[in-house]
């Protein structure tokens, strides 16, 4: 499969919250950030995602594909129910950018590495 296929069709298992598919995309043993979740770990974070934010959705504004890598930035226009990163939005919408690497081996993600820009977050709640 192309990678580029590949990973429109994971972003569209996560809109979709089709956790069960996810072992069609995730690597049993995928780490995030450098710690060893686990496709359990890894989707467990992910339905916490969106219990903490009902409106979630995961919009690929860049997308670049270098095999094994992936490169996207992705964009979100939601409501976080209570805290998220530490900050109290309370259900208030907010914009931010999520720039995300991904490693693909034996055609499942097996790293992500993932940086959420706070710094937008921030100014929206202090405005």
């Amino acid at each position: 499969m192309i990678l580029k296929d590949f990973y429109c069709a994971y972003i569209d298992c996560l809109n979709r919250r089709a956790w069960d598919e996810l072992g069609l995309y995730i690597a049993e043993n995928v780490t995030h950030n450098g710690r060893q979740f686990g496709l359990s770990g890894y989707r467990s974070m992910l339905i916490q995602d969106v219990e903490n934010i009902p409106n979630l959705t995961f919009v690929v504004d860049r997308l670049v594909c270098e095999p094994p890598l992936i490169a996207a930035r992705l964009l979100f226009n939601c409501s976080p129910k209570g805290e998220f990163l530490g900050l109290k939005i309370n259900g208030r919408p907010v914009s931010f950018a999520e720039n995300v690497f991904y490693e693909v081996n034996n055609g499942k993600i097996t790293h992500v590495l993932s940086v959420i820009d706070k710094a937008a977050i921030e100014a929206q709640i202090a405005a």
